[in-house]
């Protein structure tokens, strides 16, 4: 009886050990996928992890999407094995028009993409200065895809670079309805008091657009106070 247990411990014990040398020996991706979300070849400014992009590998038993989030300057990267991909936008994710279509990747290596997107509303020609205890900022919001409305712009204050509209202290809002379309916007915003005694502030300019729950956003900046 006790060779009988002995034969089982050694029969379990030469199981475990193969199979943690099967998992030694397994073989981790070493192709990178690096991309910019764009639109006219500009990468946008966006929410960091705010927009999602999917990528799909048909062919196995395991079929589940690959997410990859996008980050605040507009790139994203993901570390692949070799193949044939298919890339899809999540519909209502980003602030710009749904892309019904899918985009094929092939990943040899290293692969570089940009993913050309059609947004409702871009903010151009942004300029922050500091002026006392406030910001002069001024910003022309240009429509691009006008059939959902402008819901507001803001101008986002914070104490690092991933400042956004859930990252931040301190916030200005400007109604679409004080706003004209690819003209000049200039306001002066006081600046926080919780940033007051920095030495530098980060600010970017959004756009919303109604019905979309992600901004627009200008490239952060550094402002020394």
């Amino acid at each position: 009886m006790k060779l009988n247990y002995l034969k089982s411990y050694l029969i379990l014990l030469i199981g475990l050990v193969a199979a943690s040398c099967e998992l030694d020996n397994f073989e981790e991706p070493k192709s990178t996928l690096e991309g910019r979300v764009v639109y006219n070849g500009e990468a946008l400014g966006l929410r960091s992890q705010g927009v999602e992009l999917e990528l799909w590998q048909h062919g196995y038993d395991l079929f589940q999407k690959i997410p990859v989030y996008v980050a605040q300057d507009g790139t994203f990267s993901a570390v692949l094995f070799d193949g044939d991909y298919k890339m899809t936008l999540i519909r209502g994710n980003g602030p710009w028009m749904d892309r019904t279509d899918s985009i094929d990747v092939q990943v040899r290596g290293s692969q570089m993409i940009d993913v050309e997107v059609q947004p409702y509303y871009v903010v151009s020609n942004p300029s922050v200065s500091v002026n006392g205890n406030n910001l002069s900022v001024t910003f022309t919001i240009n429509g691009i895809n006008t059939n959902r409305n402008l819901e507001f712009a803001a101008i986002y204050m914070g104490r690092t670079s991933l400042t956004d509209a859930v990252r931040n202290e301190g916030d200005f809002i400007i109604p679409a309805g004080e706003i004209e379309l690819g003209s000049t916007v200039t306001v002066e915003v006081p600046i926080p008091a919780a940033l007051a005694g920095r030495n530098e502030i980060f600010v970017r300019i959004g756009a919303k657009t109604v019905g979309i729950p992600e901004l627009l956003y200008t490239q952060v900046e550094g402002k020394t106070l």
